[in-house]
């Protein structure tokens, strides 16, 4: 029996619902074992909500914004108070052709999902194979001392980030110093 959390009540019976779905399907982010990173959130301005945002997620900000000039961004980084809870990032254009300036005129708010995973490459081809469209292939990341990401969109249009979990040597040498 499959069971999953009533909101008041408990726990529900989902296999015998007719508006549950079931899938055997596996993602490409088991295969390139994968853990929740963190999720981005596109603002205006970083510094303009940071401290509203950090109260409202329960979250600590060091006030630290790192500009990418490849990913034509800035970034902040939230950590939550209470560990079982998610790091937010907080996204901000840095000019008007930034990948998220389109984004941020249509609206603000969650805007991907950040998965760490041992395997860029693996990740990739699982994603492909399952229908997902690799939006940018991979390409190092300032915020993340060189280690590479990817961008991956899914067929219901998750924008996914996926964050190399170990930088390889060659990074290291160039991104030490």
């Amino acid at each position: 029996m499959t069971q999953g959390a009533g909101p008041l009540n408990g726990p529900v019976n989902l296999q015998d619902r007719a508006d549950s779905v079931r899938t055997d399907r596996v993602g490409p982010l088991l295969g390139g074992k994968c853990t929740l990173h963190h999720l981005g959130v596109v603002v205006a301005s970083i510094s303009a909500v940071a401290e509203d945002f950090a109260m409202s997620m329960s979250a600590r900000w060091d006030g630290q914004i790192i500009h990418d000039p490849l990913q034509q961004v800035r970034v902040a980084f939230f950590s939550p108070v209470d560990t079982r809870n998610p790091v937010f990032e907080l996204v901000e254009p840095a000019s008007e052709v930034s990948p998220v300036s389109n984004f941020l005129k249509k609206r603000v708010g969650l805007h991907h999902v950040c998965y760490e995973i041992d395997d860029l490459e693996l990740g990739l081809r699982e994603a492909r194979s399952v229908g997902f469209v690799i939006v940018s292939g991979p390409t190092r990341a300032v915020a993340f001392g060189g280690r590479r990401i990817a961008w991956v969109i899914s067929k219901s249009r998750l924008l996914m980030e996926f964050l190399e979990r170990h930088q390889d040597q060659q990074a290291d040498r160039l991104y030490s110093g």
